[in-house]
């Protein structure tokens, strides 16, 4: 079933439930005032019996012949009986007779007034209080013509609920087509997006309603999923070109080589080239593995208690092996007295291979005889490390970048690396709940900041 047929059946059945305990109330209640009504009218009727009848010789004759003009005002069936003590009926006005058990008339006497109902006949008893006794007084009759127009009201409160229910369902299948129009345009339009398409966008995410909440955030998912598509094609570009090179360097040397017979130390020469470019590989290889597995999910790696500025320090130390010709400079801005302030909970050997190439990119693309500056700030409930160097710097478009595996600013192509080491620490931090940002400046340098939670 179909949003608009469903759509449809609910707006119809909530209508149809509130119309029909609409028409039931009415109905009832227009039955119920209708009885009470008549019973009103049966014991007006009974007292004017009474008091024609009964106290005749009380009254003035202008009183009497006003009584006698409305008591000639019967009733439909009308039927008044009066009974004496003894339970006789002493008069009897109307076609008929009506049979009354005695455990009424004594039931009557008790109370004084009873009301009661047998098919379509009512019957209202009372007493009378009269100079020679007590006496009964049961008229009964039967409301024929406000039956019929109850009658009639029930057939025009059906014929009602079922034209009425006719047009709910005929305007809710058009108000359900309306309703659910712009629904419909932001399917055609998403049946229009491939992957070669992703720069399209849905053209219902300006409003205010669901809908347009709907197409915004759907709007939103394509551009992630667009900038994804143009990480994958550069990390593939990229990639390619960073693993050809050595294998194309290698394929070279050995196609040289074989081309002639060689001496030894040539032979030589061959083989540690190609060695190092294998080695190279290597290096490719491995930071490539790192990158998967820095992609796992953090429950399938082990995490302890560490202390992060031991951490950052071992970093910088294998930095400067690495590096012989850096200057690292490692301080505190606010060295806390509580050294649980510098715990954070992670994996030691991921951590440092972050902090490492962080470091590592800092001392590698700063100037000659530049400073590379890390300093750890403890807060209340994180550790903030920020490594400054001062090279050569990025641009605003090369920022947008960075986190690309293998790719590689154009003012750095000159010196030694492949563009993992940023893409490999952005992942680790993340993996430990942390944020990594970079900022930078052409010619001046550049900032990362790392921030690592602490241990709770």
């Amino acid at each position: 079933m179909n949003i608009r047929t469903r759509l449809t059946l609910q707006f119809t059945s909530i209508f149809a439930i509130i119309l029909i305990l609409f028409s039931i109330t009415v109905y009832f209640y227009t039955s119920l005032t209708r009885r009470h009504s008549f019973y009103e009218s049966l014991e007006n009727r009974a007292n004017i019996v009474a008091h024609v009848f009964l106290d005749v010789n009380k009254v003035s004759a202008a009183n009497y012949r006003r009584m006698l003009q409305k008591y000639s005002q019967t009733l439909p069936q009308e039927i008044v009986q009066v009974y004496n003590r003894q339970n006789q009926v002493e008069f009897r006005e109307g076609a008929g007779n009506i049979q009354v058990q005695p455990t009424v008339l004594n039931k009557i006497r008790k109370d004084k007034y009873l009301a009661w109902q047998t098919g379509k006949r009512q019957f209202t008893g009372i007493m009378y209080h009269d100079i020679r006794g007590d006496y009964l007084v049961i008229a009964s009759s039967v409301d024929v013509i406000t039956l019929e127009k109850l009658e009639d009201l029930r057939l025009i409160l059906i014929a009602g609920f079922l034209g009425a229910l006719l047009f709910v369902v005929v305007s809710g299948w058009a108000f359900s087509k309306q309703a659910l129009r712009p629904i419909l345009k932001v399917v055609e339009e998403v049946e229009q997006i491939s992957a070669s398409d992703l720069h399209l966008r849905l053209s219902q995410a300006d409003g205010r309603d669901e809908v347009s909440h709907l197409a915004h955030t759907f709007n939103k998912m394509l551009d992630r999923l667009e900038k994804a598509f143009d990480m994958q094609n550069t990390f593939i570009s990229n990639a390619s070109h960073e693993l050809r090179t050595p294998l194309t360097s290698i394929i070279g040397e050995l196609e040289v080589a074989l081309m002639k017979s060689r001496d030894a130390a040539e032979y030589e020469r061959v083989l540690h080239s190609i060695l190092d470019e294998a080695r190279l590989l290597a290096r490719l290889s491995n930071g490539m593995l790192q990158i998967a597995h820095a992609s796992f999910d953090i429950s399938k790696i082990k995490l302890s208690p560490l202390r992060f500025d031991e951490i950052v320090f071992q970093a910088s130390d294998e930095a400067r092996k690495r590096q012989p010709n850096s200057h690292i400079e490692i301080s505190f801005r606010n060295l806390p007295d509580d050294e649980n302030k510098l715990m954070c909970r992670g994996n030691e050997s991921l951590l440092l291979i972050a902090l490492l190439n962080i470091f590592e990119n800092a001392c590698k693309f700063s100037t000659a005889d530049q400073e590379v500056l890390g300093v750890i700030t403890a807060q209340e409930h994180q550790i903030m490390l920020q490594v400054k160097d001062k090279g050569r710097g990025m641009t605003e478009s090369d920022l947008k970048k960075i986190f690309v595996p293998f790719w590689r600013a154009d003012n750095v192509r000159n010196i030694s690396g492949h563009g993992i080491g940023l893409p490999l620490a952005e992942k680790i931090v993340k993996l430990h709940k942390g944020n990594i940002q970079v900022n930078s400046e052409l010619s001046v340098g550049t900032e990362v900041t790392i921030i690592i939670p602490v241990l709770s």
